[in-house]
């Protein structure tokens, strides 16, 4: 187990795969820097989800995997982690279905980024994935890729 603070690099693009992780407590974010400086979200992984499990099959990471939140990750060598899915098809079976999952909610998010209005947007995101808890709008925002004021006006003019 590793402890990481808010802002703390687990990895960084073109590092070498030499881990697996699993998130435990907290929120660690895919991020690929963008050339106009932004930051391009891919995904956010939760307690109980794994962090860049594609990375299982590369040389080097894609992205950068940084702690939204303070954290802490279970850290495995890729060597333990890739001998163990070999050893255990359960465990195999366990971590496909769980990509599955991943690549169905990446999918979403490709078909809620392609729509252009914000309100379309939210829209997409809420029918997915309900009404997100006290403060978690500005997250909501990054994963529609829209700006936190854009988002919050949008929600001001439902409220009217």
């Amino acid at each position: 187990m590793r402890d990481f603070a808010k802002g703390e690099v687990l990895f960084r693009r073109d590092d070498p795969v030499r881990s697996m992780y699993l998130v435990r407590t907290g929120a660690v974010a895919l991020e690929r820097p963008l050339t106009d400086g932004g930051l391009l979200t891919l995904h956010v992984a939760r307690p109980e989800m794994a962090l860049a499990e594609a990375s299982l099959f590369a040389e080097t990471y894609h992205c950068d995997a940084v702690a939204q939140t303070d954290a802490s990750v279970a850290v495995l060598p890729r060597t333990k982690f890739a001998s163990a899915l070999r050893k255990d098809p359960d465990a195999a079976i366990s971590m496909i279905e769980t990509h599955a999952k991943a690549v169905q909610a990446q999918r979403a998010r490709i078909e809620t980024l392609r729509l252009r209005r914000v309100a379309d947007r939210l829209d997409a995101w809420l029918d997915l994935q309900g009404e997100p808890q006290q403060g978690e709008w500005i997250t909501v925002a990054d994963q529609i890729g829209v700006s936190p004021p854009a988002l919050y006006r949008e929600l001001a003019r439902r409220r009217k």
